[in-house]
């Protein structure tokens, strides 16, 4: 009699199972039951049981547990002891833990066993029921066999918590072969016959078939070498991999699977380590198919290692996921290694998607991110998904920068901090090789975002599909953003070098805003420099600039009766300035003296009857190139000149031209 909590030990299997774990364990019992009476032969037969309502989409009632039976030693005295045993060591030489039978408890209500055995003197039943509360084995009756041959039939019903995830007799089989697989390839035992069938239909699926040379499912890869050594501190663990493809699987996605004791426990995508492995694969019909084929990867890898280190429940392993430093390998140091070997058995195609996946690479760069180019040739890539969007690209690249300017910085330190004058010497090329590139990169993208900005700009001056041109607001906003300023603007969010490269360095500016508060004049933008240039004798002059922006093809403001004249708007706003008027939204005090030079512009389209008033009505001289217009206004200290949207966009592009040539841009 046992005297267990058979409750709380089946509450504590947390590690790993799933509701295939109990199916798998019943069928492994069942071969070993078989392997102990016979070397060879045998036959596994397991029936699917079914819930009464039948969905109305598939025609199939959901399953509801299992019997599994088998030909083998069945439950004799020793057997049945072992089994009336937490822990029993009665089957670890074959990997046993004496606990599997727990897990069934965690899936299904019922786990009730009727065997046939041999006493040494005549065949015998025992009929018996796994318990719930403290006694492993409840109901037990022995009495005389109504056959004539030993066997064991295990009956698991009423599964609780959760459905059965497949339903189909050929799903539900295809994965029980893939966790049995070690079974069906052991070189050293022959697997028993394994049938799966349905419990109403009757309809079976062979297990072995999926692997015999006539419909086989599975085949086995020809690999140089599978054999692993990783390095732990007492000696170095051995681990061996096989490599198998799966035609029409269920998974599109490649795995690794760590076994032990013949058992897969853990799996994890190929593609975790190796991103081209996000696809199936594709093989054309060949040696007599008469159809094409997609297929996955799975490679099993073995090891005593595994076989120490797996878990009671067999869900997981005792060793870390991640740098084990206490058993010394840890599962992704193992399955790093077999991903390896799985690339490699299907080299030409994870060859073909690498190549794939750097070109895409490369048309970002040519096309969008020019200032990456020498950043990419020395990056790695194999991390990215088999397909990276242009964002992933980004993002890997972002991070490889950020990276290496920390190693650069952390690198300077450390030569600054050190009296090593040869050290200096040696280091000081190499790390100002370093920083060069990396500002080298911040140019090439500064300069390909001025290439952005002037399409952008050069189509808000385009007309719209109803002929209507862009408003003064959006032009506007595309120079520097309204009801805004330089205080509130980081130094990078304005395209002021569109009007005039001078203008990125400037002091102060102001856009489209009241300087002096509500009720005050507000020009389009204004710029107050700071204290940099100096003339004659080394008079500090200090320029202010005012420009006013006026729509394409807008040309109203040149009428007689208007009031938005943007000439006399320049002057009087000079005047104001210069009469001491006006403070920054900060208090800041605009600074003037009689020598303060003032610029202004207007950008408007030149029409000819803007031309005219211009000419007849402002006095104004015309440039050379006929795209604008000037005049000094010596009393004020004012130049103004009056520039076609035609003439900044092409003057812009000028300027910056012979660096777009230079990326290609």
């Amino acid at each position: 009699m046992s005297n267990i909590n058979i409750r709380r030990a089946v509450e504590n299997i947390r590690f790993g199972t799933t509701v295939y774990t109990p199916v798998v364990e019943l069928i492994v019992n069942a071969i070993q039951a078989i392997r102990a009476v016979s070397k060879t032969g045998g036959l596994v037969d397991v029936t699917v049981l079914r819930g009464s309502e039948v969905d109305l989409l598939d025609r199939l009632s959901p399953i509801e547990g299992f019997i599994v039976k088998d030909d083998g030693i069945g439950f004799n005295l020793e057997n049945r002891d072992s089994f009336d045993t937490l822990y029993t060591e009665l089957k670890a030489p074959d990997g046993g833990k004496g606990f599997g039978r727990f897990t069934c408890l965690k899936y299904f209500d019922h786990f009730a066993v009727k065997s046939v055995f041999n006493d040494g003197l005549c065949l015998k039943q025992r009929t018996f029921a796994l318990g719930t509360g403290k006694d492993i084995i409840t109901g037990e009756e022995v009495s005389d066999a109504d056959q004539a041959r030993t066997g064991s039939e295990v009956t698991i019903s009423g599964i609780k918590g959760v459905k059965f995830p497949e339903k189909g007799i050929d799903v539900v089989s295809r994965i029980l072969v893939e966790k049995l697989l070690p079974y069906f390839i052991n070189p050293n035992s022959e697997c028993p016959r394994i049938i799966i069938r349905d419990g109403i239909t009757g309809t079976p699926s062979v297990l072995n078939d999926y692997l015999s040379k006539e419909e086989r499912q599975i085949t086995e890869l020809s690999i140089d070498s599978g054999d692993i050594v990783l390095p732990r501190q007492e000696m170095p663990e051995n681990f061996s991999v096989r490599v198998f493809k799966f035609y029409s699987p269920k998974s599109n996605k490649s795995k690794i699977s760590l076994v032990a004791h013949q058992r897969e426990v853990t799996d994890v995508t190929i593609q975790t380590y190796v991103p081209e492995f996000a696809d199936e694969f594709y093989e054309p019909a060949h040696n007599g198919d008469t159809r094409d084929r997609n297929f996955i990867l799975k490679a099993y890898v073995f090891g005593s290692y595994l076989d120490d280190n797996v878990s009671v429940e067999r869900g997981g392993f005792v060793f870390q996921k991640d740098n084990d430093v206490l058993l010394g390998i840890s599962q992704t140091q193992i399955e790093e290694a077999a991903a390896v070997i799985a690339s490699k058995s299907v080299g030409q195609e994870i060859t073909a998607r690498q190549t794939h996946k750097q070109e895409r690479i490369h048309e970002y760069i040519e096309r969008e991110a020019p200032w990456h180019r020498n950043l990419s040739r020395e990056a790695d890539f194999s991390s990215l998904p088999m397909r990276p969007s242009p964002q992933e690209i980004e993002m890997h690249l972002q991070k490889e920068k950020i990276q290496r300017e920390i190693k650069t910085r952390a690198a300077v330190a450390q030569v600054l901090a050190s009296n090593n004058r040869a050290e200096l010497a040696d280091r000081v090329v190499e790390l100002v090789g370093s920083i060069s590139q990396a500002s080298q990169n911040d140019l090439i993208h500064y300069v390909s975002m001025r290439k952005c900005v002037l399409d952008l700009f050069e189509k808000a001056l385009e007309v719209d599909e109803n002929g209507v041109y862009s408003s003064e607001g959006e032009v506007h906003d595309i120079i520097m953003p309204r009801k805004r300023d330089s205080i509130e603007l980081n130094y990078d969010q304005h395209n002021l070098w569109i009007l005039d490269e001078r203008l990125n360095f400037a002091d102060y500016v102001t856009s489209d805003k009241n300087i002096d508060g509500a009720g005050s004049d507000r020009t389009d933008i204004t710029i107050f420099n700071r204290r940099i240039a100096f003339r004659g004798d080394n008079e500090p002059s200090n320029p202010i600039t005012i420009f006013e922006f006026k729509r394409p093809q807008r040309h109203d403001f040149a009428n007689q009766s208007s009031d938005e004249d943007p000439v006399d708007q320049i002057i009087r706003y000079v005047n104001e300035i210069r009469d001491g008027k006006y403070r920054t939204p900060k208090g800041r005090d605009i600074l003037v003296t009689e020598n303060t030079p003032f610029y202004g512009y207007v950008v408007c389209d030149l029409p000819k009857k803007i031309k005219d008033w211009l000419e007849r009505t402002k006095n104004f001289t015309p440039m050379p190139d006929g795209l604008g217009y000037f005049q000094w206004f010596g009393n004020i200290k004012l130049y103004i000149e009056v520039l076609g949207w035609e003439k900044v966009l092409r003057d812009a592009g000028m300027r910056n031209k012979v660096f777009f040539k230079q990326l290609g841009i």
